[in-house]
């Protein structure tokens, strides 16, 4: 081609792309919408022991139907759980008061409006309705009447059934590890092909345990289908009642007080051997857990006195003792004639797992990741005194003479309940937090509810139209081309590369 022909035509081509922008620029745009940076959402976690409050907040364009949800901040409530205040006239709304005022200051005042507040009640709540239907629809009316006095949007305060408690539990572990999704470098969520974990959950009143599943789950009450950023899960999920920490640690001492009797010198080879106490019947029985164990001739004021004993073995058959490991109406089973798919893949143990776990790893100065290890730990805080042990955790003293029992609860509960060995039990990991987020059902319940959550209003820009941004894009690559050409073509001249 001749030069002057090829300055001729990157000449046209930059005129004939000037034209065209300039055409595209005036022509009749788009309006695109354009939504505020976050939304927060309030989830106020009810247990047995205590309440917890967690701040959470999410771009308000949601991915896939699903909120892209991160904690924003947390409370804890100070004193027992809203069940324990049953009778005290709005003494359970009253203990709320100080963490929501905590959200007035989290939250910017322009969204207060319009944040949701959801109140989830788990396993203590569930055993106050069991025993008093009235007593618990009196306490959810006083926490009710609390949260609708600050000016959120109150969605509502429910008792969240055992398998909800479960399945969202599982949901948090696995958002919170990227399992469902993670953040492409161009902007875009993508899925990252990771297998899911399994979680544990260890609270004071249930445990449950939920992952994902192949296998046919025999009962159907186990199974759940969860759909989040466009896939679907299936789940195992338990939970089991009356197998939280403080009511098993209450279910042993009513055993014991069954088998040794109510009255005079109770023996409990799990406390250390320096400890004593004396409780009164209704500490021991007035829990629908131990209900079925309570004497005949009850007097719950009547006391009895306890000695420790430090000795693990006994402490063992004891602890065994609460399971029943007999009877499989189902292919297989964990215990209590309930049905359990074999276990696989990574978990993770949260909760009082990881206090308990936490604790026999300091106390032995040890690392807990096998059968044996666990064992070996149990075992060597069976045979401590509580004077041994304060040497290193006076801060924890008032709850010391537990650890032994709890350790072999744990031992008991994941290797012959659950059935982890020792292939499967390195692969459970014990954490309390992941990041800045604490693990529990509350983030994973956040989640699901954020698909319910009506759009904001929307603040709207001038765009242009998708195929104009096209055209441009052409022109300038063909730009670009005739540069180039214009540029070779010129050091071919300077060579005489026409001959």
């Amino acid at each position: 081609m001749d030069p002057s022909r090829a300055q001729i035509l990157a000449a046209s081509s930059l005129l004939l792309f000037g034209t065209i922008a300039v055409i595209l620029l005036t022509i009749p745009t788009v309006e695109i919408q354009e939504t505020p940076a976050y939304m927060y959402g309030i989830v106020l976690d009810a247990g047995s022991s205590h309440t917890a409050m967690y701040t959470y907040r999410w771009p308000a364009d949601k991915e896939n139907g699903t909120g892209v949800v991160t904690q924003h901040s947390e409370c804890h409530v100070k004193g027992g759980g809203i069940s324990s205040y049953a009778g005290q006239q709005g003494a359970a709304g009253r203990s709320l008061e100080a963490c929501l005022n905590q959200a007035m200051r989290d939250i910017p005042q322009s969204r207060h409006q319009l944040t949701p507040v959801y109140l989830g009640a788990t396993a203590g709540m569930r055993l106050l309705n069991m025993t008093s239907p009235e007593r618990s629809s009196q306490v959810l009316e006083e926490v009710t009447q609390t949260i609708r006095s600050f000016p959120f949007g109150f969605q509502g305060a429910a008792i969240l059934s055992g398998k909800e408690e479960g399945a969202y539990g599982w949901v948090t572990v696995n958002y919170l590890l990227e399992n469902f999704i993670k953040y492409g470098f161009i902007g875009q969520w993508l899925n990252p092909g990771r297998q899911t974990v399994g979680a544990l959950d260890l609270g004071g009143a249930s445990t449950q345990i939920t992952f994902a599943t192949q296998e046919e789950v025999e009962d159907e009450d186990d199974h759940m289908t969860l759909r989040l950023y466009g896939q679907d899960y299936s789940l195992y999920t338990h939970s089991y009642l009356c197998y939280g920490k403080a009511e098993v640690l209450r279910r042993l001492l009513a055993h014991l007080l069954t088998t040794q009797g109510s009255t005079g010198m109770v023996y409990h080879p799990c406390y250390p051997s320096d400890y004593n106490e004396t409780v009164t019947l209704d500490q021991v029985f007035d829990s629908p857990c131990t209900q079925a164990l309570q004497p005949t001739a009850y007097h719950p004021q009547a006391s009895v006195s306890l000695q420790g004993q430090g000795h693990y073995q006994y402490c063992l058959g004891n602890v065994s003792q609460i399971f029943s490991f007999q009877e499989c109406p189902f292919s297989q089973c964990s215990f209590d004639r309930v049905f359990q798919p074999n276990i696989s893949g990574n978990f993770m143990a949260f909760s009082a797992f990881f206090f308990t776990h936490s604790f026999l790893e300091k106390n032995t100065g040890n690392s807990i990741s096998t059968p044996d290890q666990l064992l070996q730990a149990a075992l060597t805080v069976c045979s401590m005194t509580i004077e041994e042990m304060s040497k290193s955790f006076l801060d924890q003293r008032s709850f010391l003479k537990d650890y032994c029992a709890s350790g072999v609860y744990m031992q008991v509960l994941m290797l012959r309940g659950y059935h982890f060995n020792a292939h499967s039990f390195p692969r459970v990991a014990f954490q309390k937090k992941i990041g800045d987020a604490s693990v529990g059902w509350a983030l994973g319940y956040m989640l699901a509810v954020s698909t319910l959550l009506p759009g904001e209003s929307v603040v709207l820009r001038k765009a242009l139209l998708p195929g104009a941004w096209l055209c441009l894009l052409l022109l300038l690559v063909l730009l670009i081309a005739s540069v180039l050409i214009f540029m070779a073509l010129n050091v071919c001249r300077r060579k005489n590369c026409n001959g």
